[in-house]
């Protein structure tokens, strides 16, 4: 690929301080691009930045603090990236992670569905005049094989009646499936592209809060679980690769289009939950 293929662009990543959210920002930044990286923690977030301009020679690595368990956080955010960039040529969601004991977060919502879900659909959803202004923008999500355990729990979104974490994660890695089919549909006519990926069965950080199962998982078949920097492949691909221009409302696995399971191809069930998702998170207040 060529190594200034991505240069004079503006790539958000969320998640940017370790594992594959890291790694995506090392090789964009490789590519040439402008890299602004979300992090939670800001030592660790300023340690990713330190990271990938070690690594990749680039000065035009930003650091850009937010906590996605609340969605004050999420519209400062949005707001800091509007004021401080005239357009975003990638965004990629990348956060996420899943929660051993169901808690919530300082909105009330699961807290699985509400960081995985709810906060990139709101940061999207917030960041869309500016991707628009980018002209061919690209909007990225990143989703997991998992979905293919998922269901939506119109019922019980917030798993009040039950809750296992992988069940929870399952749900939300569907919901980013869906919510991003559902963008490049409403986004039809315009030049931004939405698509979701699957990064591959990849050896990070995302489960130390989670439960027995999702512990007892990595520990077992962690030895087959592939490094971040190959997981970050998938993700890259999808933001810079010029055989993506103008492709939307697609799931990725291993740097090709493929097929989701059946429950992601629902579009009614992605229409709803975008509806619901409006209202849960104040879209339109």
């Amino acid at each position: 690929m060529n190594e200034n293929i991505m240069k004079g662009k503006t790539v958000v990543v969320t998640g940017a301080s370790s594992g594959i959210g890291l790694e995506t920002s090392l090789g964009l930044a490789k590519l040439g691009a402008r890299v602004v990286m979300v992090a939670r923690d800001k030592k660790r977030g300023q340690d990713g930045v330190d990271y990938v301009v070690s690594k990749s020679g680039s000065k035009s690595v930003d650091l850009m603090l937010a906590d996605f368990s609340a969605l004050k956080n999420v519209r400062k955010l949005a707001a800091d990236i509007r004021k401080k960039y005239k357009k975003i040529d990638v965004l990629i969601n990348n956060a996420g992670g899943v929660f051993g004991k169901r808690s919530l977060t300082a909105d009330g919502f699961e807290w699985t569905f509400g960081v995985n879900h709810l906060a990139p659909f709101l940061l999207t959803n917030l960041l869309l005049p500016v991707l628009k202004k980018s002209g061919k923008a690209r909007v990225v999500t990143v989703a997991s094989m998992a979905h293919i355990m998922g269901r939506i729990n119109f019922d019980d979104l917030m798993s009040e009646k039950k809750y296992a974490d992988m069940t929870a994660y399952a749900q939300s890695k569907l919901s980013n499936i869906l919510f991003a089919s559902e963008l490049a549909r409403r986004l039809k006519g315009s030049k931004v592209t939405s698509n979701s990926l699957h990064p591959g069965v990849v050896h990070t950080r995302f489960a130390n809060s989670g439960g027995v199962l999702s512990n007892f998982f990595y520990s077992v078949f962690g030895f087959l679980m592939s490094t971040p920097e190959k997981g970050a492949k998938t993700s890259i691909y999808a933001a810079s690769s010029p055989e993506l221009e103008g492709v939307t409302g697609k799931y990725l696995s291993d740097c090709r289009i493929t097929t989701p399971a059946p429950q992601a191809l629902d579009e009614v069930a992605a229409k709803k939950l975008w509806e619901i998702s409006e209202k849960l998170v104040k879209l339109k207040n």
